[in-house]
């Protein structure tokens, strides 16, 4: 096979590939300079969408409706974008092993890459419990969502299981909001989870507590403090129960699994510095190896608010580190500078007709992190400059009494 050549080449197709094209675009990158080369069959698309509206029962979210970058406002960059700017968008292309020193990438199909600037926008894959050896783990109806295809799965079982019943193990993102998509499609939703309340990164015992009796509103089981540690399948594969740790045995015909992923670092290990879990990067997305970037899920970068070394989940993140990066990279080539990257970590979900906003983070002390229901647009702006300031608080109670109002105020 031919070999192909490029300037850049960003390894990954998902949301932070997207976004750096974009940048790519702004910067002015010439016409056959950048590929983008993705596994996946699709152009970048917002994949929060995934788990929210592309699961409606009305008003579902279908492609070219959500392809980057509409989920912050942006253009939508349909497939006929990258032509027009030159950028190849190579797709249903895996690249299976990367040599830094040589600058060369090859897939799984044999195909040669080389390039000049890389950079690594792998993301994350799923954990599943067929990776711990789950008893019936393997069992049919038992879902992961990710990409696009987990998602167009889902849907299918939702239509062939109408009014069935649903399990979702998790009690994070995934298991949060597919639980409301489910149950908006008349599926019985039991959650389970072995934490003492749901998104317990983020949500206080009181915040979860608003969430969860709210759920349980909505008709939703929950139950906590156990795990799923077997499945029971019928003559054709299909799952039908799901037996706990604690003894109880739930029927399902339908389980989505959301207990956390893993960065895909595996392309570049070895090469470059690793920490915590990700590829080390400074505050311009560089790795150890020269002309290696590394972006999203799987960069662990200088967080300069809390002045740490940290990974982040977050399509907010993954969006501007994408950005962050290219500009670094055009800024070296031109002999300027930017400034480093200051990120304030920022998380969202919407489900039914909920939609929260977190700015900061949720450790004790002082306020580093706020946490925000149905606010407006001057609120969240608001509770994102308490969240970067951080003030001290002596007086809980004053706290609890202004509310909005001390954030106003700060």
């Amino acid at each position: 096979m031919a070999e192909k050549s490029f300037k850049y080449v960003i390894v990954g197709g998902g949301v932070s590939a997207g976004y750096a094209a974009r940048e790519f675009a702004k910067q002015g990158v010439k016409s056959g300079e950048l590929a983008i080369i993705s596994k996946e069959a699709v152009a970048p698309y917002e994949r929060p969408a995934l788990s929210k509206a592309y699961l409606f029962p009305e008003g579902t979210a279908r492609l070219p409706g959500f392809h980057v970058c509409v989920g912050s406002g942006g253009e939508r960059l349909l497939p006929e974008w990258y032509t027009e700017k030159g950028i190849s968008l190579i797709l249903n292309t895996e690249i299976v092993k990367a040599d830094l020193a040589s600058k060369t990438l090859i897939s799984a199909a044999g195909e040669t890459f080389k390039y000049q600037i890389l950079i690594v926008a792998t993301g994350s894959t799923v954990i599943r419990l067929t990776d711990f050896g789950v008893e019936g783990a393997d069992a049919k109806n038992i879902f992961y969502l990710r990409e696009i295809d987990d998602a167009n799965k889902l849907v299918e079982a939702i239509k062939a299981k109408k009014n069935g019943k649903a399990l979702i193990v998790g009690g994070g993102y995934i298991g949060l909001e597919l639980s409301a998509a489910l149950r908006m499609n008349n599926i019985d939703v039991c959650m389970v989870y072995p934490e003492p309340w749901c998104m317990p990164r983020l949500f206080t015992a009181g915040i979860a507590s608003f969430y969860e009796s709210y759920y349980a509103n909505k008709g939703i089981d929950i139950i906590k403090g156990t795990v799923a540690v077997g499945f029971g399948k019928n003559e054709n594969g299909e799952v039908v129960d799901v037996k706990l740790k604690d003894g109880r045995v739930i029927e399902a015909d339908i389980v989505v699994v959301g207990v956390g992923g893993r960065p895909l670092t595996t392309l570049v290990k070895s090469q470059v510095e690793e920490e915590k879990g990700g590829i080390k990067t400074d505050a311009f997305f560089k790795t150890s190896s020269p002309d290696v970037y590394a972006v999203g899920d799987v960069a662990t970068f200088p967080l300069k608010l809390f002045n740490e070394l940290r990974r982040v989940e977050h399509v907010d993140h993954a969006r501007k580190s994408a950005e962050q990066a290219v500009k670094a990279i055009f800024a070296s080539e031109q002999g300027t500078s930017i400034e480093e990257y200051d990120y304030l970590p920022y998380f969202y979900s919407r489900a039914f007709d909920l939609s929260w906003q977190f700015y900061g983070d949720n450790v004790d002390g002082k306020v580093v992190g706020v946490f925000l229901e149905s606010g407006t647009p001057e609120e969240n702006k608001a509770i994102a400059k308490l969240a970067r300031v951080q003030p001290l608080v002596d007086n809980l109670d004053r706290l609890a009494a202004e509310g909005l109002a001390f954030a106003a105020n700060i």
